[in-house]
């Protein structure tokens, strides 16, 4: 989780977000707007949502005092999600945050948001988020470690549905093997598909 620009917050909630994090969700971000990444950590994850594409102010500035851009997103310390739930619904603009999936059984996220109008929505990636851990300022990779998953919360976007299930992670080219006998046939194996590819 992104880290926070004060010494408040304690050491494991200094993660950064892997690229891969926001490429999963890439097709449900506006382009035309300006994103503000407002949690700042080492400062990657804002360079990679440039990257991608989009408009991004990421600047270490302290979240609970500044108000940036049309649609904040990011990874933030998870030892204060019911403080930057009360902020996020206090700026009142639409948002994507990366929790832990436990928040959602939260009391304060039922209370919070049972008051709003619009609903949380949720994007449940494919595979666990392998964030990087921070030590004394640098890096430590930690790949295929995390033990816990991680949830896509959505406030204002618009999704075209409450919960949205990621799928694989294949690329759009890969050739598509499918039986020659149409999708009645009772051989779906792979055994039965080397025969035709």
């Amino acid at each position: 989780m992104a880290g926070f620009s004060t010494k408040t917050f304690m050491k494991f909630d200094d993660y950064t977000t892997p690229k891969s994090a926001w490429e999963n969700i890439l097709d449900f971000i506006p382009k035309d707007k300006v994103i503000w990444e407002c949690f700042y950590a080492d400062g990657t994850s804002g360079t990679y949502l440039e990257e991608l594409g989009l408009k991004v102010i990421h600047k270490q500035v302290d979240f609970f005092e500044n108000d940036l851009g049309d649609i904040l997103i990011s990874n933030p310390p998870f030892t204060k999600k019911e403080s930057i739930f009360k902020r996020l619904i206090e700026i009142g603009k639409p948002f994507i945050m990366i929790l832990p999936c436990s928040t959602i059984t939260c009391q304060y996220t039922r209370r919070l948001f049972a008051e709003q109008k619009d609903r949380l929505q949720i994007i449940i990636p494919r595979k666990r988020i392998q964030f990087t851990k921070i030590v004394d300022k640098g890096k430590v990779e930690t790949p295929n470690k995390c033990n816990f998953d991680c949830f896509y919360y959505c406030f204002r976007m618009n999704l075209p549905h409450d919960i949205i299930w990621l799928g694989d992670d294949k690329k759009k080219d890969k050739k598509e093997t499918k039986c020659p006998h149409g999708d009645k046939c009772y051989r779906k194996n792979k055994e039965h598909l080397k025969e035709f590819y």
